[in-house]
């Protein structure tokens, strides 16, 4: 069970990088087209990623209590809903909070991901391995989104990548529903 569990996961995860990564590299370009700049572009990330890191204890904790799988999909589904958003942005205040937001998604959804990840790998000989494997997934995933959002830039639009962004984490939350995740003690059995 576990094995499967370790797949759906990694599918998962991997559609969840694959969305964001196609649209976070040229996230600038909407940060420039509101009339933000380099520093906008910079406070937006950084608001990002501090509220990421205040959360992500908390979020730890909560999942040891209501189970890793469900907030996962809240995380995936929270940030498919707020791609959606950023397209309507008309503000960098507007992109600030979008950005805050995310941050609580993200750090609900990474910090679930890496207790699932050790939750489903506890005990199991290769264990390393079998991290090093589901890691190198993920960094593929991140590559091809990154190359992929490249060439997609050149042909469509920002709110485009967006749009399909917000549809592979909802994809990611989707494959998160194949995972069975029974909790004894904060634990997938």
């Amino acid at each position: 069970m576990k094995r499967s569990a370790l797949r759906w996961v990694m599918l998962s995860q991997n559609a969840m990088t694959l969305g964001s990564g196609i649209v976070f590299p040229f996230y600038l370009i909407q940060v420039k087209e509101i009339g933000g700049g380099f520093a906008e572009y910079g406070i937006a990330y950084g608001l990002f990623t501090i509220g990421s890191a205040f959360l992500n204890g908390w979020f730890g904790r909560s999942s040891d209590r209501f189970g890793r799988t469900p907030l996962m999909l809240i995380g995936s589904w929270g940030m498919a809903g707020l791609f959606l958003l950023f397209p309507l942005a008309t503000s960098i205040a507007q992109v600030y909070v979008l950005q805050i937001a995310m941050g609580a998604f993200g750090a609900m959804q990474r910090t679930c991901e890496k207790a699932l990840l050790a939750d489903l790998t506890d005990g199991e000989p290769g264990r390393g391995e079998k991290i090093g494997r589901y890691q190198t997934g993920i960094a593929l995933f991140s590559g091809i989104a990154v190359i992929a959002g490249g060439f997609l830039i050149d042909y469509f639009t920002l709110d485009l990548m967006f749009y399909a962004g917000s549809a592979l984490l909802l994809a990611s939350g989707l494959l998160m529903l194949r995972v069975d995740e029974r909790l004894k003690g904060g634990r997938a059995s």
